[in-house]
């Protein structure tokens, strides 16, 4: 018998004041994309992936959808018991997942706005839980079944016999240890991708920055590092990792830094030295791209890759975001075309908030970009931060427009752009040319996993 749409919507989850989450008879989870709210269903969701978290907003109200009326609504208190406030309830999904939407809810105005995390829409679903989320890389990296706690302790003490006396080195035990940093455990694990955090200093004032917030009530997720390392501790710990590793990358600009173009001092002569040594592995560098001439300096000396971080190729929106000083979107654009005549590989960190990325005129101006800056990858990155308080600051308005759909403009692109690949992490110049990175929806791959997940008490934000 076929499943009615009404049977395949998930059911609302929400959580009381102590935390505890549970199933809210007669509502239906609901997903938010703008000022588009929409029952999720099973169709539309997958397994929560393993790793993701659930998460309940602290004053805010849960948007649901009324079975028995039909109609979306806000649900602030039980039902059956009105001295019980309701609270949202949202995933912050695992590396290498998009989210499609968002974590439906309302709040009252001069409400501080939440964490830095992403506030994915979940429900309740043949029997677990389901995100609103695709699957966009496939590859384990950042995996957390394949870095366990014990190894990276290990292979710390390992890396201090061999290497006792760098700085660089220390910093990464502090941000495999106490920040949790998939980076930081993978450099000790042997595995993927290293870090090579640089930088004391940056010229954009991101809303979102995870170790430095000026003025503003957030806090932060990690310190800033409060060093610029030595080109010989860089080209220690990278050599260590290249050497070790198969198709291995190493990455400056980090989220525990600035923008790597301002420790270019240090990086420069550590590519030189890099490069003395090995021509094994790939040198990838995190950026704003916001020094074109610095830029090309650090091409000279070696540096194989970037990643532009964006949330926008429209200027407005972009500078409502990252709030440069001393720089120009213009000097973005010119890095990105610099990097590609340069021969280089090019990806873009895109940060994806649905209700904005989505929404046609972002769609076209990506689109106008893309025919512009024949880029190689885009590497789809939830945005972390309050839905609400973004569309607050790009000053959002309802229009008559709707969002097209996170899912619908990647299969989009995809068709339109056949060689431009989709992603999550930095790839070796070993994959470059390979389209290895694909959204489980088009293939119908499965996640090679199967759980039980029990219902329980859920962490505050």
């Amino acid at each position: 018998m076929r499943r009615s749409k009404t049977d395949s919507l998930l059911n609302a989850l929400v959580a009381n004041e102590r935390g505890d989450i549970f199933e809210l008879d007669g509502y239906a989870a609901v997903g938010m994309s703008g000022t588009t709210l929409t029952p999720l269903t099973l169709q539309q969701t997958r397994i929560m992936p393993h790793g993701s978290e659930l998460m309940f907003l602290p004053n805010r109200i849960p948007i649901l959808f009324n079975r028995s009326t039909g109609r979306t609504e806000p649900v602030p208190v039980h039902p059956s018991d009105l001295k019980m406030r309701l609270y949202p309830v949202a995933a912050f999904n695992s590396p290498g997942y998009v989210i499609t939407r968002l974590c439906a809810h309302t709040r009252e105005p001069d409400i501080a706005d939440l964490p830095l995390f992403s506030y994915g829409a979940v429900g309740w679903g043949a029997g677990t839980f389901r995100s609103a989320v695709i699957w966009i890389d496939r590859e384990p990296r950042q995996d957390l079944r394949f870095m366990k706690h014990k190894d990276v302790v290990a292979g710390i003490k390992w890396v201090q016999k061999i290497m006792p006396e760098n700085r660089l080195r220390q910093h990464l035990e502090t941000c495999a240890l106490t920040y949790g940093c998939p980076a930081g455990k993978n450099f000790f694990l042997g595995r993927y991708e290293a870090p090579l955090p640089t930088s004391r200093i940056c010229n954009a004032r991101c809303l979102g920055c995870l170790s430095l917030q000026k003025d503003s009530d957030i806090p932060t997720s990690q310190n800033r590092i409060s060093f610029t390392p030595s080109a010989e501790d860089i080209a220690e710990v990278a050599l260590f990792h290249i050497d070790r590793v198969s198709a291995a990358v190493v990455s400056f600009g980090q989220g525990c830094e600035g923008d790597p173009l301002f420790a270019a001092d240090a990086i420069g002569p550590a590519i030189g030295l890099i490069r003395s040594r090995s021509s094994r592995g790939t040198i990838n560098m995190n950026t704003n791209a916001s020094r074109p001439d610095i830029l090309e300096s650090l091409i000279d000396a070696g540096l194989d890759s970037i990643r532009v971080s964006l949330n926008s190729v429209s200027e407005e929106t972009y500078q409502a975001y990252f709030r440069p000083v001393g720089y120009c979107f213009s000097h973005v654009l010119e890095s990105i075309a610099l990097a590609l005549k340069r021969g280089i590989h090019v990806a873009i960190n895109y940060l994806n908030m649905p209700g904005v990325t989505d929404m046609p005129q972002e769609f076209d101006a990506l689109k106008r970009f893309l025919n512009q800056y024949p880029i190689h990858q885009i590497q789809w990155r939830n945005l972390n931060f309050d839905p609400i308080g973004y569309y607050e600051v790009l000053h959002s308005t309802p229009t008559p427009e709707k969002p097209i759909g996170i899912d619908t403009i990647i299969g989009m692109l995809r068709r339109e752009y056949s060689s431009l690949q989709h992603g999550y992490f930095n790839p070796p110049k070993e994959k470059w040319h390979t389209q290895c990175n694909i959204s489980c929806n088009e293939s119908g791959i499965q996640e090679p996993e199967s759980r039980s997940q029990n219902k329980g008490p859920i962490k505050e934000v």
